[in-house]
């Protein structure tokens, strides 16, 4: 009789966008900053890009909460929504770079811009990258100004690391990071990534996430490896 396998569950929590949990550095200061002052902005448009991964989802929810935004998903905008959406405090648009019907976004802009309320775009490319074909809408995307999210610092990406584990209710040493940040690529998926590698491992091998099980688990290039 075959012995039976004891199958992980993954126990990994939602994300809740809750302000104590967005973590603040260098590369992202200047946008939290932005959005938090969005009285202060030169127009009622504004955008935010960074990789993904970034934060950039997470500082919209807490943007749309702040001001009572409503906020959709750019793929998911059609043009018959638009005048009631427009009826809102602020509009936050989503990953407008990952495809978003032209004449719903021109008359969705067209229509905050008449009644003067707030506008919130983000993707991973500026606006004016978007790969829009409406010249009245990449004319008027053109102008958007943009702040942008800069690649993470060590410093950010050891708080992350250690938040993803914690979010998963798994304490980890902080040799753990110290070991595997310096052989990952330095962006905020490569983390993400990695923690689930390792989270999901240690589940199946009933291991606690250490420097030894990293090294057996994470496919990294033998000139990477300690000797």
């Amino acid at each position: 009789m075959a012995k039976p396998v004891q199958m992980p569950l993954d126990l990994a929590s939602a994300p809740t966008y809750a302000a104590a949990d967005f973590l603040v550095a260098e590369s992202n200061r200047g946008a939290v900053s932005r959005l938090e002052h969005w009285v202060d902005w030169p127009d009622f448009a504004y955008a935010l890009s960074g990789p993904d991964g970034s934060g950039k989802t997470h500082l919209a929810h807490l943007f749309a909460m702040r001001m009572n935004a409503q906020l959709i998903v750019a793929r998911d905008l059609r043009a018959a929504a638009v005048p009631e959406l427009a009826e809102a405090h602020g509009i936050v648009v989503e990953d407008g770079d990952r495809g978003v019907d032209d004449e719903a976004l021109l008359h969705l802009f067209n229509l905050l811009r008449e009644r003067e309320r707030t506008l919130l775009l983000t993707g991973r490319e500026p606006p004016a990258r978007w790969p829009v074909t409406l010249p009245d809408l990449k004319s008027r995307l053109a102008t958007v100004p943009v702040v942008t999210i800069g690649a993470p610092d060590d410093a950010l990406l050891v708080k992350l690391m250690v938040k993803l584990f914690s979010d998963r209710q798994v304490r980890i040493g902080q040799e753990v990071p110290a070991y595997v940040l310096p052989r990952l690529e330095r962006s905020f998926a490569a983390v993400r990534a990695a923690v689930e590698t390792l989270d999901r491992a240690a589940l199946a091998q009933g291991r606690p996430v250490t420097v030894p099980l990293a090294r057996e688990v994470l496919n990294l290039s033998p000139d990477q490896l300690d000797e």
